[in-house]
């Protein structure tokens, strides 16, 4: 991994495993592919927020990061298929059926490929390859598990609902209580996700909502015992910056939880499983609260407004796991 004349490590020569769920971790991976080769690249992706609607199988965070990678997704949403049009969702509001979650015209042809597949017997696993190869990704995408994963959101108002109905059906602006993560503890990780966390030179958690996008994965039996006997090579990214959530409800939910949204907060929830938590400039004042909690507190740009930001963060991130 290291050239002799110079000592630098040789990120082409590196396997990286990234542990993401969503927008934060989708311009995370863009940036990544531009400084590693694709195929030394494994995402372990949440599927917590998978939802049944209309008789088909959604995979919002899985989909965010194929479409990202494609150069395909909507600029302006930041999810779906740019370009879109909304004619069956039009139909289904005239027949007074459900149309809080919008699903575009050519994202239902992924998600009726997604459930034709599972029809037949297909893991998810083997599904989400065939649609990353379908799109020409190069790296691999991989849910963390085959199984059962619902993260349901307990409200004030309601008492517990499906993460969906309160994300976008409440647009994440109800007061909650609990999260938890129904099915968890009967879920085996899907095939490759051990392996590519053992063997990662580097592993990266990527600037995701710590509480609804990468504790579901941390809630797969076997994951967060991984990482924390692998926190030498684990780096985290805080997805809050000054204090708030640059999209999502991230630093409401820590705080409605009862912890500290802050860096202070982010270094707090992952202190057993990175050496090292990137913040943003905007942070620099909380570097050393940061690193007394555990983890070293790196300061840099985390704000990934265009593909060469993303590509330094994602470069800084991998040698600061790799140093």
């Amino acid at each position: 991994m290291t050239s002799g004349a110079s000592n630098e490590v040789d990120l082409s020569a590196c396997s990286i495993a990234v542990i993401c769920g969503g927008v934060g971790a989708a311009r995370f991976l863009a940036g990544l592919l531009q400084v590693v080769p694709a195929d030394n690249v494994t995402a372990v992706v949440n599927v917590g927020d998978d939802v049944v609607l209309h008789g088909l199988h959604i995979s919002p965070d899985i989909d965010t990061i194929v479409y990202t990678l494609a150069d395909a997704v909507s600029p302006t949403r930041g999810w779906g298929l740019d370009g879109e049009t909304w004619q069956a969702m039009e139909m289904l509001a005239r027949y007074g059926g459900p149309d809080w979650f919008s699903l575009g015209d050519a994202d239902l042809g992924t998600h009726l490929y997604r459930t034709g597949r599972l029809a037949e017997g297909a893991p998810l696993s083997e599904i989400t390859s065939e649609i990353a190869r379908s799109w020409h990704l190069g790296l691999d995408l991989l849910p963390v598990t085959n199984d059962r994963l619902e993260t349901r959101v307990t409200t004030v108002d309601e008492g517990e609902i499906g993460f969906q109905e309160y994300f976008v059906g409440r647009k994440h602006d109800v007061p909650v209580t609990a999260v938890r993560f129904s099915g968890a503890e009967s879920c085996s990780p899907a095939p490759g996700v051990i392996d590519a966390l053992e063997s990662a030179d580097a592993i990266v958690i990527a600037p995701s909502n710590p509480v609804v996008s990468i504790d579901p994965i941390l809630a797969v039996p076997g994951i967060r015992s991984l990482l924390t006997r692998r926190a030498d090579s684990t780096v985290a990214i805080s997805p809050i910056i000054g204090g708030k959530a640059l999209k999502g409800p991230a630093d409401r939910l820590l705080r409605e939880l009862g912890f500290d949204a802050s860096v202070s907060g982010v270094a707090h929830w992952y202190h057993e499983m990175a050496k090292v938590l990137i913040i943003d400039n905007a942070d620099k004042d909380l570097a050393a609260s940061v690193s007394a909690i555990g983890p070293r507190a790196l300061v840099t740009n985390t704000i990934m407004s265009d593909a060469a930001v993303s590509a330094d963060l994602a470069r800084t991130a991998v040698h600061a796991a790799l140093g």
